[in-house]
C-alpha cells in the first residue's frame, strides 16, 4: 500500500489563501489597470509542478523584461493532457501558492485548455516569454497568431541545462533508494 496517497488528499484538501491567484477575469482588470498606468506586463506559461532552479532563473530573467510578470499556469487537467496521469505531482492550487510566494510572479490565472490562444488575446501582454529551450517554430501557430495580434514581444529567456521537473522527480526517486 502507498501510504502518501493518504497524505496526498490530505494536502489536496487544505485551502490556500492567495491574492496573486485570479481567474482570467480578474487578471485581464488588473491587466488593464497597469496599462493604464503605462506598465509592461509580462506574460508566460507553464506548469511549474516543482519549483527548481531553473524555474527560479527564467522567472526572475522573464520579470526583468518589464514592470509585471503573469503567470498562466497549466491547470491540473491540462498537466495531465501534456505529461501523463501521474502528473502533476502538486496541484494547481499548490502550484500557483508556490509561485506567489515569489518576489517576481505578479499575478497567476489557472487555463485548462490545451492552447493559449483566447487568453493570450484577453491579457493583450506587452511581453510574452519561454524558457530557451523553446524557438519561435515550437511555438504554437495559433498561439503566436494570437501573440502578433496583440502586439507582445516575443523573447525566448536563457535555459539552465539539466534543470527540470523530470530530473528532479528522477533524483527524488534515486535519493528514496538509497
Amino acid at each position: 500500500m502507498d501510504n502518501s496517497e493518504p497524505n496526498r488528499e490530505a494536502c489536496d484538501a487544505v485551502t490556500l489563501d492567495n491574492p496573486k491567484l485570479g481567474t482570467l477575469q480578474e487578471i485581464v482588470t488588473r491587466r488593464d489597470a497597469l496599462r493604464l498606468a503605462g506598465r509592461r506586463v509580462v506574460l508566460t506559461n507553464g506548469i511549474f509542478d516543482l519549483l527548481h532552479t531553473g524555474h527560479l532563473f527564467y522567472l526572475q530573467k522573464a520579470r526583468a523584461l518589464g514592470d509585471a510578470l503573469f503567470i498562466a499556469l497549466n491547470g491540473d487537467a491540462s498537466t495531465r493532457a501534456l505529461k501523463g496521469p501521474k502528473r502533476p505531482v502538486q496541484n494547481e492550487e499548490q502550484r500557483a501558492y508556490a509561485l506567489a510566494a515569489l518576489a517576481c510572479v505578479d499575478a497567476i490565472f489557472v487555463f485548462n485548455t490545451p492552447r493559449l490562444d483566447a487568453e493570450i488575446r484577453a491579457v493583450k501582454p506587452d511581453i510574452y516569454t519561454k524558457a530557451g529551450d523553446y524557438t519561435l517554430e515550437k511555438l504554437d501557430a495559433g498561439e503566436r497568431a494570437a501573440l502578433q495580434a496583440v502586439g507582445a514581444r516575443i523573447e525566448f529567456m536563457p535555459f539552465l541545462a539539466g534543470f527540470s521537473t523530470t530530473n528532479l522527480i528522477a533524483k527524488i526517486k534515486a535519493a528514496g533508494e538509497i
